[in-house]
């Protein structure tokens, strides 16, 4: 690679290393200054217009832009705050640019950049120059920072006689900031690699818009850091058109949520929505558990039809014998088998929701009774009005209602499910696809808590029903009306009478009455990620899906959905799929909504996962799928990882003292226990000192010790982790070898197993060594 040499501001060389970070805390110094003066006016012009309480309706919608424009731009300059510049190239022309979170430009002098955001085209080759294509670059260097402190640079020349005598990471760029970043203790939380991007990384960060585009890469290759850059990214250069529709980024759970959530607001953007699929429907919360069986027949698409068919099994017509009576002025009105039916069909051509339909059936049932009671009092002596009047009154009639409701009722989401689960004739009826068996997985008492694979046939059942919304705005409409009514009153108790001076201002010569109702209507400025998060019919103009291999055929249905366009970003990995419901291609994932119109980017570097443990992995990866290819690892620990035995009925001491010898091993770092779902209650107690407090769980994102299933470990990353039972982690599922290798990548430094039976042929790679806690 480049020559590279590294300053620190206690380096041997005294003098000079000392003037060369002097230099850059004057540049830097300067950057900051000019940043608190932005924050400084920006503030000034909010508090401004937060003062304008706006008049007319345009004058408030001008308010309020302004105001969420001032109040992002403040966001953004927090955000820059830690690590404002982290970089300078020095091209062969004399030029400098230095590399930043933010973008910062000298007014006075032709708006000349003082600091290029890294998202910008000009700040490309600062990832991606190298000693064989330096792109112009003399010199890249990386400038470490401690708040508004400069404390070291590392520099590298790019010199290609000095990149092919090194040879073994040419392909790295600021390889000594990143592995100082890669060997770091993890805090819980993850970090932006905004100041350490790879070149292979920033080619997936920059792709266009459009389109779906697939990223796949192995454990540790940075694909979650990736994606979420890439948010940044985009909202960077398509900000008029994403700031309105938003972007959407969905993980696997919520602990997962919570890791990467301070990622997007470190590069200072804030309009985005972070969710599971479980978090999808508005209103409800998904915590539910259910057998995997259950979870695997939900996701399969074959449940859109059973969702379709329990739709349309409550569009029903009267037994033919046995016409439904409807009492009616005096007489006997019959709602027959023939009269439903005809409304029924033509209520299902109008192609319309559930809900909405119900509309044409109601138009068409009450029509035909109208018709009916018309014959029965002398059509020739009734007018078209009187036919009006007879229907109007059958659509108020209260029999006439109750027999809509049953033959044609209007349904929630979860109304429809609740009764399909709980009803054998209705699953035998909605179902037929599915044997016995399979219905009796779906079958469950009403009340039972939504479980996360509910959701996307929530979602389904919600856009084949719809919502009639037409008393809603009815009632909107009235609670308007009455607003403007009590305004107008209020001014009429402020006129005074005719003998008032004409040149006084009365109430009413300032403020109409529709004016003070409106000003005083209680109304919500949300940003677009929240009416996004509210509004289970919001389109997105992006959507990334992470760990995207874990979702099942229905909840890509769902997900298809609120992204129309076809512009996303699906990461993830194959040889990781543990889900049964989910996928075992990519392209059998897209196929259905945009044929092979994708576009596949492969990461191929490993730089969580240090050579020893990598190894051990990949014999596991062989057993997968021997064609796949391993990422390639970039660092070594010297730390081999350890391996030892116990017997079943010493497990949970044996392992609360190998937990105890981690954590002195890894000082304030991390360490994850990860076993089989049926050890997780046996071994709680192992976690159990690392509790916040008596009684209080224990928080998966900030403890320094957590006991995790291999499913709650997805995308997570530990400086230490000690596997428990792989050989019950190997038989817990269908896919327990692909569950397994999960496990055995989240490590960043440390890797122990421990195992109460015979060792899995897949782990031989692993010598039983004498001292179980070898460092």
């Amino acid at each position: 690679m480049s020559n590279t040499a590294r300053t620190n501001e206690r380096g041997p060389d005294g003098g000079a290393q000392v003037d060369e970070l002097s230099r850059e805390q004057e540049y830097v110094s300067a950057l900051y200054a000019k940043v608190d003066r932005i924050r400084k006016e920006t503030s000034a012009r909010l508090a401004e217009v937060l003062r304008n309480g706006g008049g007319t309706h345009q004058a408030r919608v001008e308010r309020d832009v302004a105001t969420a424009m001032h109040t992002e731009q403040l966001a953004q300059l927090s955000a820059a705050e830690s690590g404002l510049c982290f970089g300078r190239l020095d091209f062969d022309n004399g030029e400098r640019t230095y590399i930043g979170r933010i973008g910062l430009f000298d007014e006075d002098n032709d708006y000349e950049p003082l600091l290029m955001d890294w998202r910008a085209p000009a700040a490309r080759p600062f990832y991606l120059a190298t000693a064989a294509s330096p792109d112009g670059v003399h010199r890249r260097r990386h400038i470490r920072t401690r708040l508004r402190r400069v404390v070291g640079v590392d520099d590298e020349v790019l010199d290609l006689t000095a990149a092919e005598r090194s040879g073994r990471h040419a392909d790295l760029t600021g390889e000594a900031t990143l592995l100082a970043a890669l060997n770091a203790s993890r805090t819980g939380q993850m970090s932006d690699i905004v100041a350490t991007i790879q070149a292979e990384q920033d080619h997936v960060i920059r792709d266009g818009l459009n389109g779906v585009l697939v990223v796949q890469g192995g454990p540790g290759t940075g694909k979650t850091a990736v994606a979420l850059h890439r948010a940044a990214y985009l909202l960077y250069t398509h900000r008029r058109r994403l700031s309105t529709s938003g972007v959407l980024v969905v993980g696997p759970n919520a602990t997962f949520l919570r890791y990467i959530s301070q990622v997007l607001p470190s590069l200072g953007e804030t309009s985005v929505v972070l969710s599971t699929v479980g978090d999808l429907y508005p209103g409800l919360s998904a915590t539910g558990r259910e057998p995997v069986e259950t979870a695997e027949l939900k996701g399969r698409l074959v449940m859109a039809d059973v969702v379709a068919a329990a739709v349309r099994d409550r569009q029903r017509v009267p037994n033919a014998k046995h016409p439904m009576e409807i009492p009616f002025e005096r007489e006997t009105l019959f709602l027959d088998r023939k009269i439903a039916t005809q409304a029924r069909t033509r209520a299902r051509r109008s192609r319309q929701p559930h809900n909405l339909a119900r509309r044409v059936f109601a138009r068409e049932v009450i029509g035909a009774l109208a018709e009916q009671f018309a014959d029965r009092l002398g059509r020739s002596l009734l007018s078209g009005a009187d036919l009006d009047d007879i229907r109007a009154e059958l659509r108020a009639d209260d029999g006439v209602r109750a027999a809509l409701d049953e033959l044609w009722p209007v349904l929630t989401p979860r109304q429809l499910l609740a009764d399909l689960y709980a009803d054998e004739r209705r699953l035998a009826v909605a179902a037929k696809a599915l044997t016995p068996e399979e219905r009796a997985l779906l079958r469950r008492e009403p009340g039972a808590p939504w479980t996360p694979a509910d959701v996307p046939l929530l979602d389904e059942a919600a856009e084949l029903l719809g919502e009639d919304d037409t008393e809603e705005r009815a009632r909107a409409e009235r609670q308007r009306r009455q607003a403007l009514d009590y305004a107008q009153g209020v001014l009429d108790i402020l006129e005074v009478d005719d003998n008032t001076d004409p040149d006084v201002l009365l109430a009413t010569d300032v403020v109409a009455a529709h004016q003070l109702a409106e000003r005083h209507s209680e109304r919500g400025y949300e940003t677009a990620a929240e009416r996004a998060a509210a509004d289970r019919t919001w389109t997105f103009g992006h959507v990334i899906v992470d760990e995207a291999q874990e979702l099942s055929a229905m909840a890509w249905r769902a997900l298809m959905r609120r992204c129309p366009s076809r512009s996303m970003t699906v990461v993830g990995d194959i040889a990781q799929t543990g889900d049964r419901a989910g996928a075992s291609s990519w392209a059998e994932v897209l196929e259905p909504y945009v044929g092979d119109r994708w576009r596949l980017a492969q990461l191929t570097v490993n730089y969580r996962t240090p050579a020893e443990i990598a190894g051990v992995a990949a014999d596991v990866l062989d057993a997968i799928d021997p064609d796949l290819e391993p990422p390639r690892a970039v660092r070594e620990t010297g730390v081999p990882p350890w391996v030892t035995g116990l017997p079943a009925s010493e497990l949970v001491g044996g392992l609360a003292d190998l937990v105890a010898r981690e954590v002195a091993e890894i000082g304030d770092g991390r360490l994850a226990v990860l076993a089989p779902p049926a050890l997780v209650d046996d071994l709680a107690g192992v976690v159990a000192p690392a509790a916040p407090g008596e009684g209080e769980p224990v928080d998966l994102v900030e403890a320094q010790v957590v006991l995790l299933t291999v499913a709650q470990a997805k995308g997570l990353e530990f400086d230490s982790v000690i596997v428990v039972d792989p050989q019950g982690i190997l038989d817990a599922s269908p896919r327990g070898a692909n569950d397994l290798y999960v496990a055995l990548t989240r490590a960043t430094q440390r890797l122990g197993v421990v195992h109460t039976g015979r060792l899995p042929a897949v782990l031989g790679r692993l010598a039983e060594p004498a001292d179980v806690a070898a460092s």
